[in-house]
């Protein structure tokens, strides 16, 4: 192996343990079905491990969230031309000391979220799973985008006003309805 093989290897190697929590809940938060998102987190990888030489040390992250919403909607496509697994086959790994009622209301609170989240529009979404679900700034998201800081916070203001139609729809309906 190389030196400059190697090096990638480390770089590659550092980016995934560093940045493969973000990624999953990504996916997850851009509507990747849980039974999809390892297999979705791995392309994630591939097509970076693939790009690497070309990203530069301070871009890693914009580019990585760029591929995560290219492949989550490459997914949600592709989810939408097949049958859907139930959502009780995968998850996310069991906390042995839950209780069952404390599992099964996660899962509703899950369940319930990705329902608001894919009816909010994707650019909206993106902004919004960004800023309050990843707890990252306006500034660092408008970075990781690259859009303008007005653009951010319009698409933020926006997508918070969808979350509060839906959810209040869902409440209406008794959950039945997006």
């Amino acid at each position: 192996m190389t030196t400059d093989a190697r090096d990638a290897h480390g770089r590659l190697r550092r980016l995934f343990e560093q940045e493969y929590d973000f990624v999953w809940r990504s996916l997850r938060r851009l509507g990747v079905p849980p039974e999809n998102t390892e297999d979705a987190a791995q392309q994630v990888f591939v097509i970076v491990s693939r790009k690497l030489d070309r990203i530069e040390l301070e871009d890693e992250r914009r580019y990585l969230f760029g591929v995560v919403v290219r492949v989550a909607s490459n997914a949600r496509r592709s989810r939408g031309r097949r049958r859907e697994v139930s959502e009780d086959q995968a998850g996310e790994p069991l906390d042995e000391a839950a209780t069952a009622d404390g599992l099964l209301e996660k899962k509703d609170a899950r369940a319930l979220l990705d329902r608001v989240l894919g009816a909010i529009t994707e650019d909206l979404r993106v902004v919004f799973v960004l800023f309050e679900l990843e707890e990252m700034t306006l500034v660092e998201i408008s970075a990781v985008l690259g859009i303008p800081l007005g653009t951010a916070t319009s698409r933020l203001r926006r997508a918070r006003e969808q979350f509060r139609t839906v959810a209040a729809r869902l409440r209406r309906s008794g959950g039945s309805d997006v």
